[in-house]
């Protein structure tokens, strides 16, 4: 007897880690002058052992012109796709979030919603990329597993997930007002920093 079930996650740690591996040197080398590795915020000075998986690896796919950037406490105003690697039933990979029409690279925010979302409760990957974002900074984050949801599964995500995130920051707030509408530009108070 044969069992001809397809496995969905196929050697997926190995994956994985060998794909987060790959990009980290390619972030390293830098050739197009649009790559950085971040170390995670949340790892103290005195106990970081400055591993290629305490950082997260930014791609810088457009410049913002904003001033200043999101703290753990302030909520954002972003646009969004995050997803893992190729499987079996998903050759582009699982899309787990997004908030516009269309992929990657053909992307359609005309028709978008924005997310609005507490920085502080994201994944430490994805905290720590906000912080270094401007308004208008569009980046292809890539989180290793320990800076997402770690070794065990979470909803529809496998542990040991490398997550790949496109991230478009439109806007932030810090704490202190009652929360703005998605729509800052007709909110009364004004209270998205959008520039």
């Amino acid at each position: 007897e044969t069992n001809d079930d397809v496995v969905e996650y196929y050697d997926w740690k190995k994956r994985n880690v060998a794909y987060f591996d790959s990009i980290y040197n390619v972030a390293i080398e830098n050739k197009d002058g649009k790559w950085d590795t971040i170390r995670a915020w949340s790892l103290n000075d005195s106990v970081a052992h400055l591993l290629a998986y305490d950082y997260i690896v930014v791609h810088k796919e457009e410049v913002g012109t904003g001033s200043g950037c999101p703290l753990y406490t302030d909520s954002v105003l972003v646009h969004n796709l995050g997803k893992l690697l190729p499987s079996a039933s998903y050759p582009d990979g699982y899309v787990i979030e997004k908030s516009y029409d269309g992929g990657f690279d053909d992307y359609n925010f005309q028709t978008a919603t924005a997310k609005k979302w507490y920085v502080g409760g994201l994944i430490d990957g994805y905290i720590t990329a906000l912080q270094r974002m401007h308004i208008g900074d569009r980046c292809r984050v890539y989180i290793p597993y320990t800076l997402a949801y770690g070794t065990a599964d979470y909803n529809s995500i496998p542990g040991y997930s490398t997550l790949i995130w496109d991230i478009k920051l439109l806007g932030y707030y810090h704490p202190g007002g009652e929360i703005p509408s998605v729509d800052a530009k007709k909110h009364k108070q004004n209270i998205w920093l959008m520039d």
